[in-house]
C-alpha cells in the first residue's frame, strides 16, 4: 500500500506521541505505585458512631455537621492554644576545640582563629498555653541553654518568650509571653487511662505547624529505665500516635480534647512508639517553676530491681549478694552518704512497704517517693535475711547537674 507524504507524517507523529506517553508513563507509574504502597501502610481509624467514652466518666456530645468527628472537634477545641517554639542557643564549636592541638596549630598562625569558638544551634519544638496571660508549658530539652525563645501561635502572632524555669529531671519547662486573653487548653487526667483508649497528639514535627496524629494509649506507667532514659524521674504514658522531633512539648489529648500528657520525643529510635509525661506530673512541676523558679525532687539514693529467678541469679553474681527470693523489690545498691545509707538500708534488702502501703514493683516505690516532699520521713519496711524490719529514712534533694 502506498502512502502519501501527508499520511506518512501523520503516522510518524502518532507513533512519536505514543512512544513519549509510554516513556512518561513508565517514569510516572513507579512514583504512583510507591505513593499507593505508602498510603496502604497508613491506618485510618473511623470514628465511632456513638460518642467515645470519657476516661473519667461521661461522653462527648456527637459533633454536628457531616464533615466533623470527635477528633476534629477535639483539635478545634485545643489547637489554637498549641504553639511553636523556636529556640536559638550558642554551643561550643568542636572544630575550634580540635585546633587547640599543637600539631594542628602548625598549619595556622598562633593568633589566627580560622573557626569561631561557638556556633549557633537552632531547634523547633511545641508547647501549649496554660493561662490567658501567657503561661506556656513545654519540654526542658526544647528550651535548654537559652533564656529567650520565639513563640508562634496558630493564628500567626509571634511573641518573644522568656524561659522562666527548666527541670531536666522530669523534662518539663515553662515559658512566659506578655499578652492577655490568649486561648488556653483544658487539662484532663491521666490517672484512669486504659490501654486502647484514643490518643491525639498535636505539635510541629519538622517545623510543620499544627500537625495532628492519632492512635491509642498502648501502655501506662512506663518507668524511665524501661523507656531508656534512666536520668529522668517520670512514669511515662506510651502511645502509638506518631511523636517525632518537633512534637516535643505539645499536648497529648483524650477524645474530649483534654490534655492528658506532654509529648516528648526522647527516643528517636522508638519506631511506632511515642511517650508522654502525665499531665499531673507536668502541671505540678510547671506550677513550682512559675512560683519558685526551680524544683526540688525527693531522693533516697537506692538502686532497685524487680526480681525474677534469672534476675536474682544475675544480681547475686554481679553485686556479690545472697538474695534467696525470686519475687520482690531488691535494693541492689545504696549510694554513699545518701539518705538511704544514713537511714540504715543495705544492698540485698527486699522492700515490702512504704509508709505502710504494700508495694510490688520498683515503679510503685518510686511513685511513693515522688509523691513526698524533700525532708519527709519515709517508713521503709524491708525483708532482711528473712527478718522484717522497718527503717525511717528522711528524703533528701535529688542531686541535679
Amino acid at each position: 500500500m502506498k502512502l502519501s507524504l501527508k499520511q506518512l507524517i501523520i503516522y510518524l507523529s502518532i507513533l512519536t506521541i505514543g512512544g513519549g506517553a509510554g516513556l512518561l508513563g513508565s517514569r510516572y507509574l513507579p512514583t504512583q505505585n510507591r505513593l499507593f504502597r505508602e498510603l496502604r501502610t497508613v491506618t485510618v481509624s473511623s470514628p465511632p458512631e456513638t460518642a467515645p467514652a470519657n476516661p473519667v466518666g461521661g461522653q462527648v456530645a456527637a459533633p454536628s455537621g457531616d464533615n466533623m468527628n470527635f477528633i476534629a472537634t477535639a483539635v478545634q477545641r485545643t489547637g489554637p492554644a498549641v504553639v511553636r517554639i523556636n529556640a536559638t542557643r550558642k554551643v561550643a564549636n568542636p572544630i575550634s576545640d580540635a585546633l587547640k592541638n599543637p600539631l594542628l596549630r602548625r598549619f595556622f598562625g598562633e593568633e589566627e582563629q580560622p573557626f569561631p569558638k561557638e556556633r549557633i544551634e537552632r531547634g523547633t519544638g511545641s508547647g501549649f498555653i496554660l493561662s490567658e496571660n501567657g503561661q506556656i508549658l513545654t519540654n526542658a530539652h526544647v528550651v535548654a541553654d537559652t533564656d529567650t525563645v520565639q513563640v508562634t501561635l496558630k493564628d500567626g502572632r509571634t511573641f518573644e518568650g522568656r524561659v522562666v524555669g527548666v527541670d531536666s529531671v522530669t523534662d518539663v519547662a515553662v515559658v512566659k509571653i506578655s499578652d492577655y486573653d490568649l486561648p488556653t487548653v483544658k487539662l484532663g487526667t491521666s490517672q484512669n487511662l486504659i490501654p486502647g483508649q484514643w490518643a491525639i497528639a498535636i505539635g510541629n514535627p519538622l517545623g510543620l505547624d499544627n500537625t495532628v496524629t492519632i492512635g491509642i494509649i498502648s501502655a501506662t506507667d512506663r518507668t524511665s529505665a524501661q523507656v531508656g532514659v534512666p536520668d529522668k524521674r517520670v512514669s511515662f504514658i506510651q502511645t502509638d500516635a506518631a511523636i517525632n522531633p518537633g512534637n516535643s512539648g505539645g499536648p497529648l489529648l483524650n477524645a474530649q480534647g483534654e490534655v492528658i500528657g506532654v509529648n516528648t520525643a526522647i527516643r528517636a529510635d522508638a519506631q511506632g512508639l511515642g511517650f508522654a509525661i502525665p499531665i499531673e506530673t507536668a502541671a505540678r512541676i510547671a506550677n513550682e517553676l512559675f512560683t519558685k523558679g526551680r524544683v526540688r525532687h525527693p531522693f533516697l539514693g537506692v538502686e532497685m530491681s524487680d526480681l525474677s529467678s534469672s534476675k536474682k541469679q544475675q544480681i547475686n553474681q554481679d553485686k556479690n549478694l545472697n538474695i534467696k527470693q525470686d519475687v520482690g523489690i531488691a535494693i541492689t545498691g545504696v549510694l554513699e552518704n545518701s539518705p538511704a545509707q544514713r537511714g540504715g538500708l543495705l544492698p540485698g534488702d527486699l522492700i515490702q512497704k512504704v509508709n505502710g502501703k504494700q508495694v510490688k514493683t520498683s515503679a510503685q516505690v518510686q511513685k511513693q517517693v515522688d509523691s513526698s516532699t524533700v525532708g519527709d520521713i519515709l517508713e521503709i519496711e524491708v525483708n532482711r535475711n528473712g527478718k522484717i524490719q522497718t527503717f525511717k529514712v528522711q528524703s533528701g534533694a535529688y542531686p541535679q547537674k
